[in-house]
């Protein structure tokens, strides 16, 4: 059997929090005294999707010209998603079926996301992380922020699981996540949960829902 363990990214990929960060930015960006017009919104969606909150707060600062620091954005934003998120997340439809079929096929399993370690508490205590994955929860804190599409995470990942890369599946719904899985050498499938696969071009494969994932087929290449 070529594959050993299934990684998932975390935002948009297990957890449904489209709207979070996007309502979170819009915020932000308000707060600051700007419109968020359509126009602007769809531009900023297709920059930030799958960024880390560095990355995306960085951007915003220079698109608007902001006068605030970086780390004020960064802590702002955390601070507007993070109160959403305990508001309620929950699993994309699909998800908790298709993990439950990985012991049989004696897969491993992780996380490695852009999230800082807030989110992913918040997440976790909403939702019990642990009951799929363990101990293997990784955000970008755990590789000094050096965030996808850099590979670093899902090196980490892997090395973690005691898998080498190239006998790893990743799953993501972003450009950016794609890129650094398959940077790091993985085979990679994208869930097209934005519904727009232009996110996805550079996956091996993409599917729409997690039923349509042939696991026997896919440990048979």
């Amino acid at each position: 059997m070529k594959y050993k363990a299934i990684i998932f990214d975390m935002d948009g990929t297990i957890i449904d929090t489209e709207h979070i960060w996007r309502d979170a930015t819009k915020t932000l960006i308000e707060n600051k005294g700007h419109e968020v017009t359509p126009e602007l919104e769809e531009d900023l969606g297709r920059k930030l999707k799958g960024l880390a909150s560095i990355k995306s707060c960085q951007i915003i600062k220079d698109m608007l010209n902001l006068e605030e620091s970086l780390e004020e954005l960064i802590l702002e934003n955390a601070t507007l998603a993070n109160d959403k998120y305990k508001q309620g997340v929950r699993f994309i439809e699909g998800f908790v079926e298709f993990h439950k079929t990985l012991d049989s096929h004696n897969l491993k399993s992780a996380i490695a996301t852009n999230a800082e370690a807030s989110t992913v508490d918040i997440t976790h205590e909403k939702l019990d992380l642990q009951q799929f994955f363990k101990e293997h929860i990784y955000n970008v804190e755990h590789v000094d922020f050096v965030c996808k599409p850099h590979p670093a995470l899902y090196l980490h990942a892997a090395k973690q699981l005691g898998v080498d890369p190239s006998e790893c599946i990743a799953i993501e719904d972003s450009a950016h996540g794609v890129r650094a899985a398959k940077a790091a050498g993985m085979f990679c499938i994208g869930i097209n949960t934005a519904k727009d696969v232009s996110f996805l071009q550079e996956a091996d494969i993409i599917i729409d829902e997690y039923h349509e994932i042939d696991l026997k087929k896919l440990l048979k290449q």
